[in-house]
């Protein structure tokens, strides 16, 4: 005891926060977060739908003011703020927050872009339609009431709903340790199911799915893949992607991708935002311009495409990094019986179910409790007013008695009435007791006594109870039922943006100063040996075209840059040009340092298939001839901003990578017309990291590695070399004996000033066509089939013939064609192309410019 008589208990400070916070979880989850299985809402949504029920403002009566409801609400069912119920009642008239809106608002209730709704003096509510059959029956006793926060009202405890709210409109709640997040669904699809379920108790889950598709989003859109919304159904938890409905159109002669419908609960205006900041961080290419064009008709931005960009790359890439492909996560916890479960979707439909069949059951205790009580009424009438005798003798009765106790009384030992039925009695009209009147009565107990019979047997059968609810959800789906909205892509989820663009061949080109291109390999025409050539690119003043080389679409292109990083892509994601254009600036395609410059790529194939990339290595050169093996698996996951593939030595460069299975060769050349023939397994595999081992010696610091070609097939194969003034030949393979890697090499193109030094190394069959380009982005094909097999040291015949001062800039292989000299190429012709390009063969050159103006004539070495 204190000094003012009041009593002091101890308690543990930590006891107390345990208790107190576990009542206040158990307060969130119960009575704020999580809705209640049977009708699908939380306290507020049902207070608001009742509030508004009480208040009279039914679908087919004059509009409200909010604030009036809102305070009827707050006055006697939720005292919490204004704004909480005045928020709730909002969202229940959005159409784009609710599948089906249970308020019908008018006024300013806000917009799918986020802005607020007027204040609630402003706007006017009503209920829906569809909310009334949420509360039908309410009156008959069908569910259980309690008191409100004063005591001095009653308020459901759940509302008798006809719909299965849950499924159809959802939920969303955040409360102590647990959340929900429902997805909606379409009341068609879900009654179907729901009526299945009656039917079959024992349905399964799949069987449920071809009633339930998938969720069914208010602002459509398409749910793409299908293993998210399977997963949500069988285990109440999955991940459900959804994609923006979108359309191409060509707008005033621009390609336009025009989006009709977003993802649910995606704010338009903040996603439009965002998607103009991420094109001027550079990180989203192809778009010029964004706008908005909806209007109440409907919803359509309009993205305005640049005039190279491929609208199916762009879309993909707003699907990659934009709004407009979202996820939604599916949490299907719900009130059962006062406690959180996850539920499935055959536990969400058996629990709708149990509640109907709890509601009429009630119901027909209710009526048929009324209907007898009707029916004792009516019994006494007719004691009473069944003949003229009996009515006389009631009439008499009741005038000689004093008072209407001593009239009760008196008819009620005179004709065996109950006080019920005398009370009625008494309070009769006069007109009633008309020969019509009596008729009346009698017919009406006759029905009432069919009636009371029906509802006998409803109580006694399960079955019938069962096809009433079923026909009730029948007259539901006829009154309500609809279209859905969000449309499936079942093979979303494995489907690729590749699907939609052809595996074409394509001719890719880089220039020097870093434009890139692909042209279809259609476009270039086949020409003896010896022509002037076709034009094949335009560059800018002082460029070139550094690299050529061939492909199709659906390849896998790693790019290696001199600094010895590695950066991933596909082929279709290089925007396409006509063999005249420029190209697009790689600096825009792929995340390159300033300072950096692609140096080589490799062609592979699918990156994703483990015994491809275990069986496959990446063989890299530098300049001043370091070589270095590593498993293509270091390179399957490559990351936005490169990964190392190398690290290069101060003063050196990556020159050169190629692909090999590991039991192949290597051969290196230099610019010194010196090449070294070594075997794959002498390069010891090492990680990405590692910096490599010496591959050849180049005797001085002027001369440096012009190339490298990995042999696989040696008794077809011949070594193809080219110098820089248009000389070029074949050699034997075997004429290049096996040494071990880092020895000098030996001779193998006679370098004289006529020749100039030597550009490119390839390996090359007779069934190749050669394709040779120039810095003035003059292109010629010749096959190689045309050229004679020589020695190791003779200079080649002249390849191309060279106005003034041009120079070759790279050389690339096809197969060989049989088509007449001037016609174009055909796509039924490239059939073996593909099979000829293994990904180790497909290799460009780089050309080292630093030394080009040094037309310096090497000796005639002799093998080292």
């Amino acid at each position: 005891m204190n000094n003012d008589g009041e009593k002091l208990i101890p308690i543990n400070i930590e006891d107390e926060m345990k208790s107190a916070y576990i009542d206040y979880s158990m307060s969130v989850i119960v009575s704020r977060a999580l809705p209640d299985v049977r009708d699908g809402m939380k306290p507020v949504h049902r207070r608001v739908l009742f509030g508004m029920y009480e208040l009279g403002v039914m679908s087919n009566r004059a509009y409200k003011k909010s604030a009036r409801i809102v305070g009827e609400v707050l006055g006697k069912y939720h005292p919490h703020g204004d704004s909480s119920v005045y928020d709730t009642m909002v969202r229940m008239a959005q159409p784009w927050s609710l599948r089906y809106m249970m308020v019908d608002g008018q006024g300013n209730y806000g917009s799918v872009d986020g802005d607020p709704p007027a204040a609630m003096r402003y706007t006017e509510a009503r209920l829906q339609k569809i909310s009334e059959e949420m509360l039908s029956d309410i009156d008959k006793e069908t569910v259980d009431f309690q008191l409100n926060f004063d005591d001095t009202l009653q308020e459901p405890k759940v509302l008798p709903t006809r719909i299965p709210n849950l499924l159809v409109n959802g939920a969303a709640g955040i409360a102590v340790g647990m959340a929900t997040n429902m997805a909606p669904h379409n009341l068609s699809e879900v009654l179907d199911g729901t009526i299945a379920y009656i039917d079959n108790n024992e349905i399964s889950i799949d069987e449920l799915i071809t009633h339930v598709k998938a969720p069914d989003f208010p602002t459509g859109g398409t749910i793409y893949g299908y293993s998210g919304v399977r997963e949500a159904f069988e285990t109440g938890r999955g991940r459900i992607v959804i994609r923006a409905k979108s359309n191409f159109e060509v707008v005033n002669g621009r390609d336009c991708i025009i989006v009709t419908e977003i993802p649910y609960q995606v704010n338009k205006a903040d996603m439009i935002m965002k998607t103009a900041d991420l094109i001027k961080e550079g990180k989203l290419d192809g778009i010029s311009e964004i706008r908005d064009e909806s209007d109440r008709k409907g919803m359509r931005i309009v993205y305005v495409l640049k005039m190279d960009a491929v609208p199916n790359i762009v879309l993909n890439l707003l699907y990659k990094h934009t709004a407009l492909q979202s996820s939604f996560s599916v949490n299907n916890i719900a009130l059962v019986n006062g406690r959180p479960e996850q539920l499935n979707l055959k536990d969400l439909i058996k629990h709708f179910v149990d509640h109907r069949h709890d509601v009429v059951t009630r119901r027909t205790i209710y009526e048929l409790r009324k209907a007898e009580e009707r029916a004792h009424i009516l019994e006494g009438y007719m004691k009473v007013i069944g003949t003229q005798d009996d009515l006389d003798r009631a009439i008499k009765i009741i005038r000689e008695s004093a008072t209407p106790d001593d009239a009760r009384v008196g008819l009620m030992e005179a004709f065996d009435l109950s006080e019920i039925q005398a009370r009625a009695i008494l309070e009769l009209r006069l007109r009633t007791l008309t020969g019509l009147e009596i008729d009346k009565i009698r017919a009406e107990y006759e029905e009432l006594m069919k009636t009371i019979d029906y509802l006998k047997q409803v109580l006694e059968s399960v079955e019938l109870r069962m096809e009433i609810i079923k026909t009730e959800l029948l007259e539901i789906k006829e009154k309500y039922g609809d279209e859905r909205r969000s449309a499936i892509d079942y093979a979303g989820g494995d489907m690729n943006i590749e699907d939609l663009i052809p595996d074409e061949e394509m001719v890719l080109t880089i220039s020097h100063m870093g434009y890139i291109k692909r042209t279809s390999l259609s476009e270039y025409r086949k020409q003896s040996r010896g022509g002037v050539g076709n034009r094949g690119a335009t560059t800018r003043d002082e460029d070139f075209l550094e690299y050529m080389f061939i492909a199709t679409n659906h390849q896998y292109m790693l790019f290696f840059t001199e600094k010895g990083k590695c950066f991933w892509m596909r082929v279709f994601e290089i925007p396409e040009g006509s063999k005249t254009s420029k190209g697009r600036a790689i600096q825009n395609l792929i995340n390159i340092e300033p300072d950096d410059k692609v140096r080589a790529y490799i062609m592979t194939h699918n990156l994703m298939d483990e015994e491809y990339i275990n069986n496959n290595f990446v063989v890299m050169v530098t300049k001043k001839g370091i070589v270095k093996k590593t498993s293509l698996e270091a390179y399957s996951r490559p990351r936005v901003n490169g990964i190392n593939a190398i690290t290069v030595r101060e003063g050196d460069q990556l020159l050169e990578a190629k692909l090999t299975n590991g039991q192949s060769e290597i051969m290196i050349a230099s610019l010194s017309g010196k090449a070294i023939r070594f075997e794959d397994e002498k390069v010891r595999p090492m990680g990405r990291t590692a910096s490599g081992v010496r591959g050849i010696n180049l005797g001085s610091e002027d001369n440096e590695v012009i190339g490298m070609i990995v042999i696989t097939d040696k008794e077809n194969e011949t070594v193809l070399v080219v110098s820089e003034k248009g000389y070029g030949k074949r050699t034997s393979i075997e004429d290049y004996r096996i040494t071990n890697r880092g020895g000098k090499g030996v001779t193998t193109l006679n370098i004289t000033e006529k020749t100039g030094r030597l550009i490119a190394i390839q390996s090359v069959t007779d069934d190749d066509d050669l394709m040779i380009i120039n810095k003035s982005g003059v292109t010629i094909r010749t096959g190689v089939k045309e050229m004679r097999v020589m020695g190791r040291a003779t200079q080649g015949v002249r390849l191309i013939n060279l106005k003034k001062n041009d120079e070759i800039a790279a050389v690339a292989k096809v197969a060989m064609e049989e088509e007449e000299e001037g016609e174009n190429l055909t796509e039924e012709g490239l059939d073996t192309v593909n099979e000829n390009l293994n990904p180790q063969d497909s290799d460009s050159n780089s050309i080292e410019n630093s030394n080009l103006d040094t037309d310096s004539e090497e000796s005639n070495d002799s093998e080292e």
